[in-house]
């Protein structure tokens, strides 16, 4: 006999009507105790439930695909990144997932996204895992009143115990995550990993804001200012985005998705999915203190005989995870929006060692850094990597562009133009060498560097130019020693530093091959000098 808990909406448009039991809206307190009683985790000794997502603990990009409809079919930028997807096979793939939960418990939350309420959108999630539903909770914005009668204008359907059949539905193998923008429904399957949930919206969104609704849709933190200026943070994962937006002289706007209207920079989400790596107290005082009962923790390992959490062991994957809600941030704003930001900090942990510590760019420069998206690996993050590799990702987010990145920086410009904002390339990597050689830049210098920037103290002091990257660096900076502010000061061998400096500037310019045919000659010329010899 199907039994409901709570009032719940019709499911007969997903076909999910059939569900054994529908557990709608659950409050954190009651999916913590659902998760418990299936076994789909432990409470950790700070009381956050604990799980295990299974075969992966990281999306897989190469098993992402979007629907090649009407819609999308002259719009998306297709290739390895968006990869097309057939509607029929969706719509069959659809029957088998619905045929599957229609065995078994369901979890169904509605939620919406984005705080600025012009571009609010409905969206609900339902999850074969309780776990899975209070990620939902956490990540996205929760409404004041729910109506089950109404009906959201996207669905996102996780079912992590359902094996897709690659020979038969068209997927890779068998895990997928496929993207309908006419049906408005992500369809996730075969993976356990939530940020298949959050990625998904957001893989949306960066369609509908910029294509639609002519706004920029950002993969950075944001905070502000007690003057109510906002300051926005680009980078890919290892580079501080996170750290660095955590302020405690400034409030948290968030820390991971956002949209840039025309005078407002707002959250799409309602919470935080924050790496766990190597996390203390002292280091990141915002993200531990949210650790506690209701949040989530992904693939951590426990001190042996304990319940307590070893943040520094990461046995099972790098990319250890918590979810929590923006109210469990003491200093978060409310509502999570700001004004248009007065400055923009790129973020690279370049482990050559030869981009400068803070470097002031001009609007073509940022445009060319921020189709760029440049950081490096190093050993140990990946298999087969035993040296710095640079790696890119335009917009600081490719995994999540479903248009040509060019689209994202064109709107940045005309916004920079706008606004008038100060963009900032910040290293966050190595200096005084290359990894294995330099050491890591020290994050109190960082901070010293974007507090100076933040208030203008850096308006009025001398600038020395990059010779091979055309970069501004500034010659003195309050709390900073001079001699790292021009990196090739810190190399013990210059002409070594010189050589490097070469090999980076190539790799730049071979990546921006693709898009050059899609900029203006500006932008193209704002990257660094080649050189022939190298």
């Amino acid at each position: 006999m199907r039994s409901v808990t709570n009032r719940t909406p019709d499911l007969a448009y997903l076909r999910l009507d059939r569900a054994k039991n529908v557990f709608f809206q659950l409050s954190p307190a009651r999916l913590v105790e659902e998760a418990l009683k299936r076994n789909e985790g432990v409470l950790a000794e700070n009381g956050a439930l604990a799980v295990d997502t299974g075969e992966f603990t990281g999306r897989s990009p190469k098993d992402r695909f979007i629907v090649d409809d009407t819609i999308t079919h002259g719009a998306v930028w297709w290739g390895d990144i968006n990869i097309p997807f057939s509607d029929e096979k969706f719509d069959a793939l659809y029957n088998k997932v619905s045929d599957y939960l229609a065995e078994r418990d369901i979890f169904v939350r509605d939620s919406s996204v984005c705080a600025n309420e012009k571009y609010h959108m409905d969206i609900r999630v339902v999850t074969e895992t309780a776990y899975q539903n209070l990620f939902a909770h956490h990540l996205f914005r929760r409404p004041d009143v729910i109506d089950p009668s109404g009906s959201p204008e996207w669905t996102v359907i996780a079912a992590p115990g359902f094996k897709a059949d690659p020979a038969t539905d068209g997927t890779r193998q068998h895990n997928f995550s496929i993207i309908n923008f006419s049906r408005k429904i992500i369809l996730i399957g075969g993976t356990g990993y939530t940020g298949e949930i959050k990625k998904g919206i957001f893989s949306v969104l960066n369609f509908i804001l910029p294509h639609d609704k002519k706004v920029l849709s950002m993969h950075c933190s944001a905070n502000v200012g007690a003057r109510g200026d906002t300051a926005i943070f680009f980078g890919l994962s290892g580079t501080g985005k996170t750290t660095l937006s955590a302020d405690p002289e400034r409030s948290l706007i968030g820390d991971d998705e956002h949209g840039w209207s025309d005078y407002t920079v707002f959250n799409i989400e309602g919470g935080c999915y924050a790496k766990c790596v190597g996390l203390t107290r002292e280091k990141e005082p915002q993200i531990y203190n949210a650790i506690k009962f209701g949040a989530l923790l992904e693939n951590i390992n426990f001190i042996p005989g304990t319940r307590a959490v070893n943040f520094a062991d990461i046995d099972k994957t790098e990319n250890t995870r918590v979810a929590y809600p923006l109210y469990a941030v003491e200093n978060a704003v409310t509502p999570s929006l700001g004004s248009s930001p007065k400055n923009i900090f790129l973020l690279t942990a370049d482990a050559f060692g030869i981009l400068p510590p803070i470097a002031k760019l001009t609007n073509a420069q940022a445009m060319y850094y921020f189709i760029s998206g440049y950081t490096a690996k190093v050993a140990g993050t990946e298999t087969g990597i035993s040296e710095p590799k640079a790696t890119f990702s335009p917009c600081f987010g490719e995994a999540f562009l479903p248009l040509n990145p060019v689209t994202y920086a064109s709107l940045l410009g005309r916004k920079l133009e706008q606004h008038k904002v100060n963009v900032w390339l910040i290293n966050t990597g190595w200096t005084g060498g290359s990894y294995g050689t330099g050491k890591r830049m020290k994050l109190k210098y960082t901070r010293a560097m974007i507090t100076a920037a933040i208030n203008g103290e850096l308006e009025s002091v001398h600038y020395n130019e990059h010779p091979q990257f055309n970069l501004q660096m500034p010659a003195s900076c309050p709390g900073v020693p001079e001699h790292i502010l021009n990196p090739r000061n810190t190399w013990a061998d210059s002409d070594a530093y010189d050589d490097k400096a070469c090999y980076l500037a190539n790799e730049f310019a071979r990546n921006f091959e693709k898009y050059a045919s899609h900029c203006d000659t500006q932008v193209i010329s704002a990257g660094p000098a080649v050189c022939v010899s190298v």
